[in-house]
């Protein structure tokens, strides 16, 4: 497919749905059935991902469901929904699965912006965790501003990495 000719009444067609998986994800995401066997035990094995890597380097680290304490100061970081990656791969979902495409190539962009996102999600909370411990004013702004546009940003890089990867219109009907 020549994505650089892409037809205009096409586009809103793409759009169209990239908006209803959108509102569709989001809406299981927030459901207490969503919360339940998905979003708390993803965070609670985030949280102890990152607990294992933080012992690693700092053996005060304790991990209690979603929460990363460091026993020696008491201060400790609580991942919360929202900070776990999650919306920022249904972000990349709705993109993947909007935008036309082999299957093949919309499964293996799942794959590696999951590991894209998550790997950045990981190094974020563990760099929040540390500048907590340093300073809180610091914290509250890379939390809120600086954390929030990179990982955003991080699913933007991935969706056109992939987007560079799709094989030519002419490549998948000639073989």
């Amino acid at each position: 497919m020549d994505h650089s000719s892409a037809r205009p009444d096409r586009l809103w067609l793409r759009l169209l749905v990239f908006v209803l998986i959108l509102v569709v994800l989001f809406t299981a995401e927030q459901t207490h059935w969503g919360q339940a066997a998905f979003v708390r035990p993803f965070t609670a094995g985030l949280a102890g991902v990152c607990g294992k890597l933080l012992v690693l380097f700092d053996p005060a680290v304790a991990v209690d469901g979603n929460v990363l304490r460091n026993a020696a100061s008491g201060a400790g970081v609580m991942i919360e929904p929202g900070c776990n990656g999650v919306e920022a791969m249904i972000v990349l979902i709705a993109a993947l699965f909007a935008f036309p495409a082999p299957w093949r190539y919309r499964f293996g962009g799942l794959v590696v912006g999951f590991v894209a996102v998550q790997g950045l999600n990981l190094l974020r909370i563990i760099s929040l965790f540390y500048l907590l411990q340093w300073n809180a004013a610091w914290f509250e702004w890379a939390h809120l501003y600086l954390w929030q546009a990179l990982i955003m940003f991080d699913v933007l890089v991935v969706f056109l990495l992939w987007l560079r990867q799709l094989p030519s219109a002419e490549a998948v009907t000639h073989g």
